[in-house]
Parts: C-alpha cells; structure tokens; sequence
C-alpha cells in the first residue's frame, strides 16, 4: 500500500506512461496524458512472425524512477480486435529476467509462458516487480491471423510504470469542474450478473459521454474474460472500448493532480476503489474488495462521481469527501482507465507544457 494520500511527501513521485502507437497523430495522444505522467511515443514495431503467432517487440524502455508495477494496455480501434498476451522481462542491477506472461486477453491460446520468475510476477493484467525494475522490455503476442487488424486500424500500446509512490498532500487540487457523464446503475441489469458488473458499467458511461451508447449487459458480455470468469481485467476493458471507436489506457495514478488534470481536460476518470465499513461516508456500497466507479469532477472539499453500485440511476451522480475517497483509490493503488475520442487526423492539436 503506497504512502496515504494525505501525508506529506519529499517529493511528487511520478508514474511514466510509456506509449507506442500505429495510425493516430503524437500530438492527439499526449493531448490525453497527464503532463507529469508523458514519457513521448513511440514509432510502432513491426510484427515479427513466431510460429503461429506474429509478436510487437517494443522498445526498452527505462522509467525515471524504478518500477515496482506495471500496467501494460492495447487498445485496437476496429470491431474485432485481436486477442492477446503481453510478455515482460525486467532489468535489475544490470541483469534481465527471464520473460513473464500475463493472462491472455481474448479468445486466444498461446504456449505456455510463466506467470513469474525471480521477483517478477504476473498478477492477471499487471506485473509486480519485487525488486524495482530499472529498465523493461514489453512484447505483445498474438494469433496471426488476427493480426490483421493492426494493418486496418490504429492501435496503441501503453505501459504505465509505477514506482509505488504517491503525491505531495495537496498537490494538484485544481479547480471546480463537472462533466456531465450519464449515469448507469448496474443494479438495473439481471439479478445474475449485477453485482460483479461496476467496471462494465462504468465503461458504458464513459463511451456514452463520447456519444457511443452500448447496452451495459452488451458490454458486459464482451469484456468478460471467461477463462477466469471475471468482468474487470483491465486491458479487457481497454479493448472492449476501442471496439466502439474509443482509445484507452490504464495508468496507475500518482496522485491527485493527474486526476485533476484529466478532468479539467474533459476526460473522466475510471477508478479503482477499495474500502473498509465507514472509511466511506454516503458511499453506496458499505465496504468492497475492489469497486470501480467514474470521477466525473470536483467541488470545494468533494470529488464527483457516477457511482454504479447505486440502487436506481437517479442516485447514481453522488459526491465524496475529498480525503476519503482519496484515501479509498490512491492508497489503494490508484488505478484508473482513461478513455477518450481519438484523434487520427495529422491536424491533431499538440498537447499543454
């Protein structure tokens, strides 16, 4: 658990957003990353053929600070995109691991890679590095044939490395702002399905701000991942939304300031909360294990949000105080997806200092 959001810190420690991408402009792409976050893009690799498969090498890249945890994302504009499996090897005092596979996201099948080696370890859709990486190689593997796509449609890779801190108290606070995000309930949806459904249903509205409406239990369907029955692994999410025209990224925030930031730029903010029974007061749901909802603004002391866990739609735009909800996401790790209308015409406009 990083360091609570309300303790003083030295100094901002920053997560880097490392990106690759095919088809869409540079300047479109930083436009829609935090400033303290940005670490440029990079020209897409070509795909290398291995057996059955046809693999993206990316560059080694090197975060400013150590990283502990890596976050790695594609996002495919195109109906069907294809599935995938990304592989990590990390570089310590000089000495790469061993590659690492994260769990295959789509209906796909690869050869067997481990889920760890050494101090590196596959969490499902991140990797945690025991001992801080200096440096990082990233792969993504997919079928052949369905490797296609990445001809036909812009695409970008991202890798958002965390170095398991958090921001300056205060750092950021921004001003009011309120983006008008329509609200879902998943408590609307079937009885069988509800309760496991707040990351489904809080994409919905976030492509439904950006003028995609999609069925919740639609989208449901096509980001549950059914090998391990789960409807919030975090590149599905991803994928799911650049098959309706929406790019994305998962970023694991450092602080409140990049959320701000996001906000204040239009974009709203997908995030992953967690909280005891009466760390959260007001919130619709008592106490989870892992929740997620959209931060849609701010305002004096509280943050807005479209809470999915809400009864009806009506209670879904709800308010939290500042701290604790702060509390509840950055020192829980501070996931957030980002999501956001491409842009992929050279014309795009280059991004604020």
């Amino acid at each position: 658990m990083g360091t609570p959001a309300h303790a003083p810190t030295e100094r901002p420690l920053p997560t880097d957003l490392f990106l690759a991408a095919s088809g869409f402009p540079v300047g479109g792409l930083l436009a829609a990353v935090p400033p303290a976050c940005r670490r440029g893009v990079d020209t897409a690799p070509p795909l290398r053929p291995d057996g059955d498969d046809a693999v993206l090498d990316f560059p080694e890249w090197r975060p400013r600070r150590p990283a502990a945890r890596l976050v790695p994302t594609l996002s495919v504009l195109d109906e069907h995109p294809p599935g995938f499996r990304f592989e990590l090897s990390a570089c310590t005092s000089g000495a790469w691991s061993p590659w690492v596979g994260a769990a295959s996201v789509g209906d796909v099948r690869f050869a067997p890679l481990p889920a760890s080696a050494g101090a590196l370890t596959s969490e499902i859709d991140e990797f945690v590095a025991g001992v801080p990486a200096d440096a990082v190689r990233l792969r993504a593997r997919l079928p052949a044939a369905g490797a296609a796509a990445l001809t036909r449609a812009p695409w970008l890779v991202a890798l958002s490395a965390w170095d398991g801190g958090v921001e300056a108290a205060g750092a950021g606070a921004g001003g009011a702002v309120r983006l008008a995000v329509p609200p879902r309930s998943q408590m609307d949806e079937d009885a069988t399905i509800r309760m496991r459904i707040c990351s489904p249903t809080s994409v919905a509205m976030v492509l439904e701000h950006y003028g995609r409406r999609v069925a919740t239990a639609a989208l449901a369907a096509e980001m549950l991942h059914a090998g391990l029955d789960r409807y919030g692994v975090w590149p599905a999410a991803i994928r799911a939304a650049g098959r309706h025209g929406i790019a994305g990224y998962v970023l694991r925030f450092p602080g409140w300031a990049a959320a701000a930031w996001c906000l204040a730029e239009g974009l709203p903010v997908i995030a992953s909360v967690r909280y005891a029974a009466g760390e959260l007061s007001g919130a619709a749901i008592a106490e989870t294990s892992g929740h997620l909802l959209v931060l849609t603004g701010a305002a004096g002391d509280r943050i807005l949000v479209n809470d999915p866990a809400a009864p009806g739609t009506a209670g879904v735009p709800r308010g939290y105080a500042r701290d604790e909800l702060l509390r509840a996401w950055l020192d829980r790790g501070g996931i957030g997806y980002v999501l956001f209308r491409p842009t992929t015409s050279p014309s795009a406009r280059s991004p604020r200092p």
